[in-house]
């Protein structure tokens, strides 16, 4: 145990030490705020206006509230998975620089060296993910805030849920890289494809039917919606004052607050045991491949 403390320790200070890991890591949710803020709010906006019976006339702060809590949904359903895999870039530059070779050396099992890297990772990206979360908070408070207390605390929940499953992710197929380059394609094509697979740019409910039922089989996807439910329930909730129940579930449906698995409707408990079956599979993979790559290091 005191063998995994000190890697922990050792690969957390490490990557705050690395200001071009650091500072990546920390200016993707800032740069997908003022995004979404900028951009994609007009979409949205326009999107729900659509949506409401004409001439009905909505308060200014609940159509913003809708707004925001699409956007702080789709921020944190994207970034948290990103940021993993920059926090996670040591792994691969110990492999790169050949500091893995010493690390291996020692009388450290390779579970216990895998496990370090996940646990800093998931540390840091923790970190960051709550400062992002911090200013979606700050976001909605100033345009339209209509979250309750057990909203903030599912959506901790939720984001804590993301980083522990974009760690195990990350920490999967980042096994399989040796360079600074392969880490840098792999981001980038992580950074530009989740957030769309995951329904972040685009509400799933705008998909394809077939490409509907293949994103319905990836974990991803349910931490989208389970962040979309409790990023926009209260803003709904006071929306309903406004409009017929079957109007909300209509909208529910196309900002994929519901989501369908082959026609039938995925409740949110199982969309949270999903996402947690998930990152424990993906977690004994990334140990089991550790374990594998040292049994057939000593045997050659």
């Amino acid at each position: 145990m005191t063998g995994l403390k000190e890697l922990v320790r050792r690969n957390s200070r490490l990557f705050f030490k690395d200001k071009g890991m650091f500072f990546t890591a920390l200016i993707t949710p800032i740069i997908l705020l003022v995004l979404y803020g900028t951009f994609l709010a007009r979409v949205y906006r326009d999107a729900f206006l659509l949506s409401v019976p004409e001439g009905l006339m909505l308060p200014e702060k609940l159509i913003n509230g809708l707004v925001g809590g699409e956007i702080l949904s789709s921020l944190l359903a994207v970034s948290c998975v990103t940021v993993p895999f920059c926090a996670n870039m040591l792994m691969v530059t110990d492999r790169a620089n050949g500091n893995i070779n010493d690390l291996t050396m020692s009388p450290v099992k390779p579970s216990t060296l895998a496990l370090s890297y996940y646990i800093a990772t998931l540390r840091s990206g923790i970190l960051v993910s709550l400062t992002a979360v911090a200013g979606c908070f700050v976001y909605l408070a100033a345009t339209g805030w209509y979250l309750s207390v057990a909203d903030v605390a599912f959506i901790l929940v939720d984001t804590l849920l993301l980083v522990m499953f974009g760690t195990a992710l990350s920490s999967c197929i980042n096994f399989f890289l040796s360079t600074q380059g392969q880490i840098s394609a792999v981001g980038t094509v992580i950074s530009a494809g989740y957030g769309f697979i995951c329904g972040a740019y685009m509400p799933i409910s705008n998909f394809p039917e077939v490409l509907q039922k293949v994103v319905g089989f990836l974990p991803g996807t349910y931490a989208t919606v389970l962040l979309r439910n409790h990023a926009m329930n209260g803003a709904l909730d006071e929306l309903g004052t406004y409009i017929p129940a079957e109007s909300i579930k209509l909208i529910r449906d196309s900002v994929d607050c519901n989501i369908y698995f082959f026609g039938s409707r995925v409740s949110l408990l199982t969309m949270l045991l999903i996402l947690a079956g998930s990152t424990a599979l993906l977690m004994g993979v990334y140990l089991l491949m550790n374990i594998l790559r040292s049994r057939t290091a000593r045997s050659k």
